[in-house]
C-alpha cells in the first residue's frame, strides 16, 4: 500500500472496490480509548523512515462521517503518528462504524496481537472493558484471545502500590517480578522487596523465594537426587536375579534393601530362592 497502492488504485481519495480511502491526516483525531499510553520515540522514527521509503503498508481503521470529513482513529495510532512524522498529507484507511466499546476492543486487540502493549496498559484496558461495559473476565478473554486466568492475573497488577507500578512501567522490573510481589498482601512489604530487588538486581525466581520467606512459607524442597549409576546397576542385577522390583537405599552409614512381592505365591518363591542361594 502507500505509494504502491497509489500506483495500483487511481485517484487519491477513495477506492470503492477495495473499501479503502485516502484520508487527510489533519482530519483524523486520535482514539480517546487508546490503551497504550507510551510509545517508543526511536521506534516511531524508524517506522517514519520506513514509510518514507515504502509507504504505509497496512491501512489504519477509522470511524466517522465521510460527508463531514471528521474521523476518529480506531486502530493504527503508530502508523498515523509515523506518517505525520514522515510528512504524509494523507493515509490509507478503512472506515467503519463502531460503538464506544468496539473502539476500545479494536485498539486493545491490535496492540496485544503486536505484543507491544505494556502489562499495566493492558490491565487498565481490561478494567475499562469490565467496569464501563460490564464484561466478565470470560467475555474479555473470548474477545482478545486469552485465557480467563490470564485476564484475571493481569488485572491483579492494578492492586500494586504506585511505586511498584512505576517500576514496572519504567521497565525496572518485569511482569514476573510484579506478579511475585502480589504474593505479599502488605504494601509496605511489597515496597521493601522491591527495594531489595532493584538494589541486588534479583531474578524473578530469587524474588519469588524472597516473597515466600517474608510470607512465612517454607522453602521449596529440593528435588530428590537421582540414584547413582552404581546403585542403579545393583538394583538391575537383583531385579534380574529375583524377577521382581527391588529398591536399594544407600546412605553414608548403611541403608536398606526393599524387595517387592505381589502375592503369597511370589513371596514363597522369593523366600525359597534366597534361602536356597544362601
Amino acid at each position: 500500500m502507500g505509494r504502491g497502492l497509489g500506483a495500483i488504485i487511481p485517484g487519491d481519495n477513495s477506492s470503492p472496490s477495495t473499501g479503502l480511502s485516502f484520508l487527510p491526516v489533519d482530519q483524523i483525531t486520535p482514539n480517546p480509548r487508546q490503551p497504550r499510553l507510551q510509545m517508543d520515540a526511536s521506534e516511531l522514527q524508524g517506522l517514519a523512515e520506513s514509510i518514507r521509503e515504502h509507504g504505509v503498508l497496512q491501512p489504519i481503521v477509522v470511524t466517522g462521517d465521510p460527508a463531514g470529513g471528521n474521523y476518529t482513529l480506531i486502530a493504527g495510532e503508530r502508523r498515523l503518528r509515523a506518517s505525520i512524522m514522515a510528512g504524509l498529507e494523507s493515509i490509507p484507511a478503512v472506515i467503519r462504524q463502531v460503538s464506544e466499546q468496539e473502539r476500545l476492543e479494536f485498539a486493545l486487540i491490535e496492540n496485544i496481537q503486536r505484543a507491544d502493549l505494556s502489562p499495566l496498559d493492558t490491565a487498565e484496558a481490561y478494567e475499562q472493558l469490565a467496569e464501563e461495559f460490564g464484561l466478565r473476565h470470560e467475555d474479555i478473554a473470548a474477545r482478545v484471545g486469552k485465557s480467563r486466568e490470564s485476564i484475571s492475573n493481569t488485572l491483579r497488577l492494578l492492586r500494586l502500590p504506585p511505586e511498584v507500578k512505576k517500576a514496572l512501567r519504567d521497565q525496572q522490573i518485569s511482569e514476573g517480578h510484579a506478579r511475585a510481589l502480589l504474593g505479599l498482601t502488605n504494601s509496605a512489604a511489597q515496597l521493601a522487596v522491591l527495594k531489595t530487588v532493584l538494589e541486588q538486581k534479583m531474578s524473578v525466581r530469587q524474588t519469588e523465594e524472597l516473597v515466600r520467606m517474608m510470607s512465612g512459607e517454607r522453602p521449596q524442597r529440593q528435588a530428590r537426587r537421582e540414584p547413582e549409576a552404581e546403585i542403579r546397576e545393583i538394583e538391575e542385577r537383583l531385579r534380574g536375579r529375583l524377577g521382581t522390583r527391588v529398591s536399594l537405599h544407600h546412605g553414608k552409614k548403611g541403608g536398606s534393601l526393599v524387595i517387592f512381592y505381589y502375592s503369597d505365591e511370589e513371596l514363597d518363591s522369593l523366600v525359597s530362592q534366597i534361602l536356597r542361594d544362601s
